[in-house]
Order: structure tokens, then sequence, then C-alpha cells
């Protein structure tokens, strides 16, 4: 399959900056995950932050499955961790946010909309700490959690990708992404724009 690749800026950023991958979904999310970290290589290097809404005591199992089934190494967040390589899950009823010191925050008390973890609080923590350097993904879900950090990560300057209404199976979350700036494209093609900015070593 032939896929377009939108131009993104590649590598590291501005000078003591790391970029880091926000990905935010809900239903259907699960299958949308796997199709596009099972295209990322295991020496993909920046970190990927994920808020998946899903039913309580599920969690794990999505961790053991894509863990099982992609590359790179798919763990549960833990607070007050470093950023390191891999994929970080917003553990259940937590929000995961990243701190200026780039380590993970989980958040059990904070009430933001009807969501926790939250999509809007990761994105938003991403544009507010890493400005530019800020890449957020919103994926298939209903309601609009993530519109607005969405909208924070686009006005700091940060790439800002979401998944096309073709291959959501609800276009909600995406819509929203959609109408604040989000390019919409396919899984493959979010997988190869994320893999643009961080080329294979050697």
């Amino acid at each position: 399959m032939t896929v377009t690749v939108p131009a993104v800026r590649r590598g590291m950023g501005a000078e003591g900056s790391t970029r880091v991958i926000g990905i935010c979904t809900s239903t259907g999310g699960p299958g949308a995950l796997a199709e596009i970290i099972r295209e990322l290589p295991a020496d993909f290097t920046l970190p990927i932050l994920v808020v998946q809404h899903i039913a309580p005591g599920f969690i794990d199992g999505l961790m053991r499955m894509l863990d099982d089934d992609v590359a790179l190494s798919v763990a549960i967040a833990r607070d007050g961790a470093p950023l390191q390589p891999g994929v970080w899950l917003a553990p259940e009823d937590a929000h995961l946010t990243l701190a200026p010191s780039r380590q993970l925050v989980l958040d059990r008390r904070t009430v933001a909309g009807p969501h926790r973890p939250s999509a809007d609080l990761l994105l938003e923590s991403l544009a507010s700490v890493l400005g530019a350097e800020a890449v957020a993904v919103v994926l298939t879900g209903m309601g609009r959690d993530g519109a607005r950090g969405a909208a924070a990560v686009k006005a700091a300057g940060g790439l800002l990708l979401a998944q096309d209404e073709a291959t959501s199976r609800i276009y909600g979350m995406p819509r929203a992404a959609v109408e604040v700036g989000a390019r919409p494209l396919s899984p493959p093609a979010i997988a190869a724009a994320l893999r643009e900015l961080c080329p294979a070593r050697g």
C-alpha cells in the first residue's frame, strides 16, 4: 500500500528539548494502537505516552497484548519515572502527564471532564513542557476528549495528527482534533509519519 507521509521535523529539536509522542484514543483504540506501534522499529527512541479509555480491569491485558505484538517495550506508566524509550500506558483511574523535570506524573485526584485518564491533560502537559517539540496523535473514539489538548499542541507549534474518518471505528475524538488543526491520516500513514521523526540508526 502506498502511504503519503506528511512533512515532519526530524530528530531532536532545540537544544535541551526532547520529543515525546502522546497518543489518545477510546473505542476501537486497541486495534488502532497496535496497527501503529507494530510499524515502529525496536530502535525507535522517542517515548510514547498513551491515554486509552478502557473498562476497569482491562488495561493490564491491553499492555500484555501490545507487548507481545510489537517490537517496542510496552508497560504501565509509573509515577515519578524518568522518560525512556518505549510505550507507556496510563494506568486505570489515573491521569498521566509530563512534568517539567521530564518525569511521568500520575494523578488519581483531579477531576477533568468525564475521563480519568484524560487525553486533554496529557496533551496539555506535553504542549506546556515541550512546546513545538510536542507530538500529539488522536485516534478513534467517542466524544471530544483530546480536542482541548490538541489545540494546545497546535498553538505551541507541535505536530498534530488524527486518525481519518474512513479508518476510525468512531469518528468523534479524531473529528474534534481535526477541527482544531490535526492532519487526518490512516494508521499506516500515522506510523510512517512517526518513523520520520526518529530515523533508523545507521
